[in-house]
């Protein structure tokens, strides 16, 4: 099984590529920079990959070619803490790129090299939910994550007839550098649960927002 994973080089990507290593799957990494950890994990890594920037996605595009893709996990994030006393619009607009652009752009450019049965996993946020929002700010992350989240469900729609399915998951509040290791859960921990949740993603749950410990999200 060929996995392809974006934001890979840390957190929940490197966590995520080690454990389908170590199931015995081909792992492609894409990063803008590999650290260490990712250079000696054994997948194939391709560098300079920024899912905000269209122009470098050429450097994943040509790396991929030809090759048939089982799971690609849209994992790549940015996260800036802006609320209305301070708005800073280039992190709102930056957030949106990777957020929420960034993940359908590298869909569509991979897509012919899905089939039947593939799988593609968007981790998101439950803080993307407009039910689930009681405590206001990160305007910025909360927007581009709803719009990663109804892009995903479009996806689920789309893709049904081509046999495609589509997680949409909020991996927890994970102990990663975007929140100063502030999470109740580990990187390796999500992980688990996001591997188990996707190898259990099938056309009936295909657009569903779901929690990695299983449990349903409101929209």
């Amino acid at each position: 099984m060929h996995v392809v994973i974006t934001g890979a080089n840390r957190g929940i990507g490197l966590a995520l590529t080690q454990i389908y290593l170590t199931q015995g799957h081909q792992v492609t990494a894409l990063c803008r920079r590999a650290s260490d950890a990712l250079k000696t994990s054994g997948a194939t890594i391709v560098e300079g990959v920024d899912v905000s920037d269209a122009d470098t996605l050429t450097l994943m595009t040509n790396a991929l070619k030809g090759k048939q893709i089982d799971i690609l996990i849209n994992n790549a994030g940015l996260l800036a803490d802006d609320n209305l006393d301070q708005l800073h619009w280039p992190d709102i607009e930056a957030q949106f790129a990777v957020n929420a652009l960034g993940p359908l752009r590298v869909t569509h450019a991979l897509l012919s090299q899905l089939k039947a049965g593939s799988i593609i996993a968007l981790i998101t946020s439950r803080m993307g939910s407009v039910a689930d929002n009681s405590s206001g700010a990160y305007y910025g992350y909360r927007m581009s994550k709803a719009a990663l989240n109804i892009a995903g469900k479009s996806l689920a729609v789309d893709l049904a007839l081509k046999g495609i399915a589509v997680a949409i998951l909020h991996p927890g509040f994970v102990q990663t550098d975007m929140v100063g290791h502030a999470g109740d859960i580990s990187a390796v921990d999500a992980a688990q649960r996001l591997v188990a949740r996707i190898t259990e993603t099938s056309l009936v749950d295909s657009g569903q927002f779901r929690h990695a410990n299983g449990d349903p999200l409101p929209w």
